[in-house]
């Protein structure tokens, strides 16, 4: 192990990341600002409620084992999976609802109900699907790094041919009349922080892939994955140190040489550390890791400009509630939608306004797992989408009003007396986005997945900055949501192999 790393940020693509290294005999030094691994996935624990803070689900388990395997190890070894079904309960504002599941035949019946024309064209539509599932998935394209013009010059006939740059609403038109059959295979770009009715359709394998894979809940909350990559992690001689924030990546010339981390106060004040590494990674924010981490190296491309021109994922406003009684109405998850769909996102991304109405997306994992929650009693967490901090929402005055807002309208659709029943209340806003993860504006999911951030348009894996910096995470290719991100690092180690010849 004569090469060193460092990888900045824990999040599960700086997990993936930093193991894969590890098993290709870099030493390896995971350095996490937070006192606990897995950033934006990590885990509340409060008087026995249970939550996980961010990612909900698993979908894709193949590309996760493939992390362990990297080790010599399997997926199976660390965590439980659960599946799920229905994967999603979709209720509208009329009252209606659909059961989201793999089971073709049953989503045609569920289908019929509304409109017996959609429920034929089923099949069309994931027919369509399957050309863009492949290419991003069993052909490995999201887990190889899109860092040239001749790889996207290659890729983009294929792109125009399957009209994969469509927007994702307008593909999903053709095949579906009703406005909630619409909504359903369409609302997918949302779990990745971008806007459905721009997010190019190339990002339609998700269904696809969930219908492939199936979605899986890990058993002890998403956190038990985070738990398992550490032990891999560690098990082969990684080293971890949590409660520590590199404040500049250092540079000899054009070339990366460590990461300063900041002076640690105790009896007295240490001074500054340099991790001294041939190889950094960084799983942090974009913005923030070349516009503060590598602020004080003259940028050709990643210029403060050219930053302030990236557009932002929206934001999320999540309340997690320790309820002392149980609402069987919920599925493992639910999503509660507004009475508008097209307007709301418009007002979310584009006129940055909080809207009076809104949809939600509510986790019930002690649906699957009682011991997320103690006996009888329910753990919530509620997701409400809302603008990212371009549009100067004072969510210290809006944060409590919201959160009143929300519980008033769970209880309105159904769960009755849950403000009352509420043992356990944390509110995170934008504002702690940006202050806990350095997310620029806030953003939940890193950069907008819009057609001209995607592929070669995003920031490269490999920096074009600095000869030994790589990113990996929510802001590189192929994007945000678990599997892209476990994608991302494979993508990067596959530069980092190239570069090094590991």
């Amino acid at each position: 192990m004569s090469r060193k790393a460092v990888v900045i940020g824990s999040g599960f693509g700086g997990l993936a990341a930093a193991i894969r290294l590890q098993a290709a005999g870099v030493a390896t030094t995971l350095v996490e600002q937070r006192s606990q691994l897995g950033g934006r996935a990590g885990q509340l624990r409060d008087a026995g409620y249970i939550f996980d803070t961010g990612p909900s689900l698993i979908t894709a388990p193949d590309l996760l084992d493939d992390v362990f395997r990297a080790a010599g190890q399997r997926l199976r070894d660390h965590v439980s999976l659960v599946p799920l079904d229905p994967f999603y309960r979709i209720w509208f504002h009329d009252g209606s609802h659909l059961d989201y599941t793999s089971d073709r035949e049953r989503m045609k019946a569920a289908m019929a109900q509304f409109d017996s024309g959609d429920a034929e064209r089923l099949d069309e539509f994931f027919d369509a699907l399957a050309p863009i599932y492949d290419a991003v998935i069993r052909e490995g394209l999201g887990a190889r790094p899109f860092d040239t013009l001749s790889s996207m010059a290659a890729f983009a006939p294929r792109v125009a041919r399957l009209r994969a740059w469509e927007p994702v609403t307008r593909f999903v038109e053709r095949y579906f009349q009703d406005r909630r059959h619409r909504f359903l295979y369409s609302f997918h770009p949302l779990f990745l922080g971008g806007s459905p009715f721009r997010s190019p359709s190339i990002y339609l394998m998700i269904p696809y892939l969930e219908r492939e894979g199936g979605v899986w809940f890990a058993k002890g909350g998403m956190y038990s994955l985070v738990r398992g990559f550490e032990t891999v992690f560690r098990d082969m001689g990684g080293t971890v140190r949590t409660g520590t924030s590199v404040v500049r990546i250092e540079a000899e010339g054009r070339k990366a040489s460590g990461v300063r981390l900041a002076p640690v106060s105790g009896n007295g004040t240490s001074p500054a550390t340099v991790l001294p590494a041939d190889i950094v990674v960084s799983n942090a924010d974009v913005g923030h890791t070349y516009g503060e981490l590598l602020g004080h190296v003259r940028r050709r491309r990643w210029t403060d400009r050219h930053l302030s021109r990236i557009e932002q994922s929206m934001s999320c406003f999540l309340l997690y509630l320790g309820v002392r009684r149980q609402y069987p109405k919920l599925a493992h998850h639910t999503l509660i939608l507004g009475p508008r769909y097209e307007g709301l996102v418009g007002d979310i991304f584009d006129r940055k306004v909080l809207a009076d109405d809104f949809s939600m997306y509510l986790h019930a994992p002690t649906r699957t797992d009682p011991s997320m929650a103690p006996p009888g009693c329910e753990s919530l967490y509620v997701l409400v989408p809302v603008p990212n901090a371009a549009s100067g929402i004072d969510w210290t005055r809006e944060a409590g009003p919201m959160a009143r807002r929300v519980i008033e309208r769970l209880e309105d659709w159904g769960l009755e007396g849950l403000g009352a029943a509420t043992d356990v209340r944390h509110v995170f806003t934008p504002d702690d986005f940006r202050s806990q993860f350095n997310a620029t504006l806030g953003n939940a999911f890193g950069i907008e997945p819009r057609l001209t951030q995607t592929a070669w348009f995003r920031p490269h894996n490999r920096s074009e900055e600095v000869r030994g910096l790589y990113l990996v995470g929510a802001g590189t290719h192929p994007g945000a949501g678990v599997p892209g991100v476990i994608l991302s690092a494979a993508a990067t180690f596959h530069s980092i192999a190239e570069d090094f010849g590991l």
